[in-house]
């Protein structure tokens, strides 16, 4: 038992270092690199940009680190899904490298699940590596940052939250086999999400509807109506900030609302729908995120499994 354990082990982490290599030879690995730090440059260069062409000054900013979602939200965990999953998969076999792959003595689940751990490495050292830098810029720019003890927490959230979309683009790249058709079918995916928060959640009042739905999910307000009150995103790329904010604020309750077009100041009235616990928005978004990564990622390597080779 003891043997077919260690060979299993070895076989598994050989696939790591084959996609780890991979990656790296085709400067994967440092072009995420690169591109978080552009990310977070811009993030922290934000306001003095806009000083810089008659905005207001900046102000220290205590908070800003632990705020920050990474520096990052739902649009970048989105773009480092893209850019490390849409060819794991549907690569190999436009390459035609699948064959020799798949003829070495390691089973295509073997194959599977050391590719997927290859990207989360990958995805764990470029975050890591963000969030070093987003402090150390916190710091210079916006002052004595805040709760960093918490940061871990946020690079959690963003890791859980990324490997959602991670697992929608390991399905399409394994469904069609073509990376081209992973990132533009993802993109859809995503931009159908930005599309819903408004219509479902701000117009309609049904912004419950996205609860269920991987992204941004609905607003909610905590003290006053917007504009004036705290908003809240409440979907799965929100999960770091949300699970900070309740260490910090375990008593919010998170209030929803639509827009009165029909009120006495069309699209400045606001109507209160319902309230819930952050909590309870936190668990939601995690059980949510769960399932769909359980399911996606479980469908992709049933049809890997399941996938005709042809040379």
């Amino acid at each position: 038992m003891s043997v077919s354990r260690t060979g299993w082990t070895a076989k598994f982490l050989a696939v790591v270092r084959y996609e780890i290599l991979w990656n790296i030879r085709k400067k994967k690995f440092l072009g995420m690199l690169v591109v978080a730090f552009a990310l977070t440059t811009l993030v922290l260069a934000g306001d003095h940009i806009a000083n810089a062409f008659g905005g207001p000054p900046v102000e220290p900013n205590p908070d800003f680190v632990i705020g920050s979602n990474v520096g990052l939200g739902g649009f970048g965990f989105f773009l480092f899904a893209i850019v490390t999953a849409m060819n794991t998969i549907s690569g190999e076999f436009e390459s035609g490298t699948i064959v020799p792959l798949l003829a070495k003595p390691i089973s295509r689940t073997t194959v599977y699940l050391g590719k997927l751990f290859a990207a989360f490495l990958t995805l764990l050292a470029t975050y890591c590596f963000l969030m070093i830098y987003m402090t150390i810029g916190g710091f210079v720019v916006y002052g004595p940052q805040n709760n960093l003890h918490l940061v871990p927490i946020s690079l959690l959230g963003a890791l859980f939250s990324t490997l959602i979309w991670i697992s929608i683009v390991l399905l399409l790249g394994t469904l069609s086999r073509s990376s081209l058709i992973a990132a533009l079918g993802a993109f859809g995916v995503w931009l159908g999400t930005i599309i819903m928060v408004g219509t479902l959640g701000v117009l309609a009042g049904q912004g419950w509807i996205l609860t269920y739905i991987p992204g941004v999910g609905s607003v909610g307000y905590v003290g006053e109506a917007p504009p004036l009150g705290i908003a809240v995103s409440t979907g799965t790329d929100s999960i770091g900030p949300n699970l900070i904010n309740y260490i910090l604020h375990p008593s919010w309750e998170v209030t929803y609302y639509k827009i009165d077009i029909g009120g006495p100041t069309p699209g400045q009235s606001w109507i209160a729908l319902y309230s819930e616990p952050l909590s309870t928005i936190i668990l939601t978004s995690i059980a949510v995120a769960l399932v769909y990564f359980i399911v996606f990622v479980a469908t992709s390597w049933y049809l890997f499994r399941r996938a005709q080779i042809t040379e």
